[in-house]
């Protein structure tokens, strides 16, 4: 009788882990499915509209290449705005990011810890408008009482999506150091290494996959939102910026703007062609991370 309620138990057990494994596989077959869909449904409306004219306009390919000339009716200035907003917003995140989550991890108190956690979250899940609004406010502010010359520009909406990034930065380099086993964490502190040997040799090697990864949802983030750089910089024709503080062409910003005031459907077409071009740049730009953060992993573990 025991042994018969034991093979019945096991069955069940069997049958919800099977059930599972099901549901896990198939809602992850889904997602892959509507990536497809998405991607396929841009290709083929705005395969017809990838062309040289697309990205240049009217001008010669090398002239726009080597800012000879100013193009104005293509996306190479909203590609190069794109390109300047994320190498930014990435360079004012990342390193504030990295220390403040290494600080919490590491050297904070269970109390600061736990204070600062909520602080973070709560952060991350402030809309993005939210961000883009406070950006322009703190630019008003500015102009009115210091800076009479500073208007929206690629700094300030630079700035804001590094605001808007940070708290997943810290917090997904405060999980990643604090998810480490204890047998990573004690041993170069067994070996007579300090805290900050320990942290910089040891620890962040050891989680610099999840690191890295934590910077490239930041960048697509960063690649992707409108509301922000709407309010803080980003105009419908400005050329190639020539500082940080000019106005600036973003391909978000392009792709809503023709997106909700198209005329014809070619200017549509151009529309789901900037899409795809956003896309690409970046597929490029998690590769280029992919492969710094091998070369990177390898310099750090596989010291002479």
């Amino acid at each position: 009788m025991k042994a018969q309620r034991a093979r019945i138990l096991n069955y069940r057990v069997f049958s919800w882990d099977k059930a599972f494994r099901g549901f896990a596989w198939g809602c992850s077959l889904f997602l892959i499915i509507a990536v497809f869909i998405i991607i396929g449904f841009l290709c083929i409306k705005g395969y017809s509209s990838l062309t040289p004219r697309l990205i240049f306009g009217d001008t010669p390919v090398w002239d726009a290449l080597f800012f000879k000339r100013q193009v104005f009716d293509g996306l190479f200035p909203a590609m190069i705005g794109t390109l300047c907003l994320i190498f930014l917003a990435i360079v004012f995140a990342v390193p504030l990011g990295l220390f403040t989550g290494i600080f919490l991890a590491e050297y904070a108190s269970p109390g600061v810890k736990y204070f600062f956690s909520i602080v973070f979250d709560i952060l991350a899940g402030i809309p993005s408008i939210v961000v883009g609004l406070f950006g322009f406010s703190i630019t008003l502010f500015l102009h009115h009482y210091f800076f009479a010359k500073l208007y929206p520009c690629l700094l300030i909406s630079a700035l804001s999506l590094a605001f808007l990034v940070l708290p997943y930065m810290i917090r997904t380099t405060q999980m990643a150091l604090e998810s480490l086993p204890p047998s990573v964490r004690m041993t170069a502190p067994g070996l007579g290494a300090t805290k900050l040997q320990n942290i910089l040799y040891v620890l962040l090697p050891a989680c610099l996959s999840a690191i890295v990864s934590g910077i490239i949802l930041s960048v697509g983030r960063c690649a992707e939102d409108t509301a922000v750089i709407m309010l803080t910089g980003a105009v419908a024709t400005a050329g190639i910026p020539k500082s940080v503080f000019s106005p600036f062409e973003a391909l978000p910003f392009y792709i809503y703007y023709i997106s909700s005031q198209y005329a014809d459907q070619s200017e549509l077409m151009k529309g789901y062609g900037a899409c795809l071009v956003l896309i690409f740049i970046c597929m490029n730009l998690f590769v280029l991370a992919h492969f710094f953060k091998k070369k990177l992993s390898q310099k750090l573990l596989y010291r002479d």
